[in-house]
């Protein structure tokens, strides 16, 4: 049993193998730093993670998380000679360690540097035969590998966006069903009952559908499926009350949509009280259509039947599980 043990990894993002390995480290140690070492270029950010990591470990009083800004490696370096730096570093931050613990070709000159053991666990990845880069790279595959708290991280949000009567709520219901997932709906229907809108109305709308996108990412499983978005609520605000208010723009910085979908109009019109363009549906859809156009979003347009633009749907989805 040692006194103190080292953890340490960039945990770009921490799996189930990283926990594993914790959880090994944790059995042979008194207490255990986990380290995560980060640089500003890192391609997810280093706040998330230790958030990530915090929750999984806050509650275990005999691991100390650390978070180490990475200015001491030279990729340039054999890892011979990168591995002292790591062990300078080592030394001065964690002086009183007495063994580290990895599953790395860095362990063995690792050791020599630190003169530490270093407790080497299932190298081979036999338990758990995953890793970082390939979760990044494919994390349908590697859903499994995923923790619970991570996997949001990687939940594709797809919006479902049109001018009114072209099937949106429909479709996101079917869609979340047939990906066995859950779906964001249209806020506004909760909480409007005619089109006589304020500014205030409009922005309780806004940030409640970017809530409610933020929560439901939260149990999607893998893909999430949003019934409008705040660029829809920006157009009725301009149709209705002739401004766009700041804070509608700032709200709709905040959710990033993987795929858009643009409803056609060639659908019959369905009258509703919440509905008032029955007479200018080209115009709306040239509206909708042009919002996306400035500001650079890929899209894909669907027309036809209700099981034709289901179909395209999950045609498209279906390449992001292969």
């Amino acid at each position: 049993m040692y006194k103190q043990g080292l953890v340490f990894g960039k945990f770009m993002p921490i799996h189930k193998g990283h926990l594993v390995l914790i959880d090994f480290a944790k059995s042979q140690c008194e207490s255990l730093i986990v380290s995560m070492s980060y640089t500003p270029n890192d391609p997810i950010d280093p706040l998330l993670r230790r958030k990530w990591l915090a929750q999984l470990f806050d509650n275990q009083s005999n691991i100390e998380l650390a978070f180490e800004l990475d200015d001491f490696n030279d990729d340039g370096l054999p890892l011979f000679e990168a591995t002292k730096l790591w062990a300078d570093f080592i030394r001065k931050r964690f002086p009183n360690i007495n063994a580290f613990f990895c599953s790395e070709d860095y362990g063995a000159p690792l050791s020599y540097h630190l003169n530490l053991p270093c407790v080497v666990f299932d190298k081979p990845r036999l338990q758990l035969p995953i890793s970082a880069t390939q979760i990044r790279a494919e994390p349908f595959r590697h859903w499994h590998y995923i923790p619970s708290v991570v996997q949001p991280y990687f939940v594709k949000k797809i919006c479902i966006y049109g001018p009114e009567s072209t099937g949106k709520t429909t479709l996101t219901g079917d869609l979340a069903q047939h990906f066995n997932t859950t779906f964001a709906h249209e806020v506004a229907r909760d909480l409007l009952t005619d089109n006589n809108v304020s500014i205030d109305a409009i922005l309780r709308i806004g940030r409640a559908q970017t809530a409610l996108v933020e929560q439901k990412t939260l149990t999607a499983n893998k893909v999430l499926f949003c019934d409008t978005d705040v660029i829809t609520t920006q157009i009725y605000c301009q149709l209705y009350l002739n401004e766009t208010p700041s804070e509608l723009i700032d709200l709709e910085a905040k959710t990033h949509y993987d795929l858009y979908v643009l409803l056609d109009i060639d659908v019959p019109w369905v009258e509703d009280p919440l509905r008032d363009f029955g007479d200018k549906r080209v115009e709306m859809y040239a509206l909708f259509k042009s919002e996306l156009d400035k500001r650079g979003i890929d899209y894909i347009k669907v027309s036809g039947n209700w099981e034709e633009r289901k179909k395209k749907v999950i045609e498209v989805v279906n390449h992001w599980f292969t």
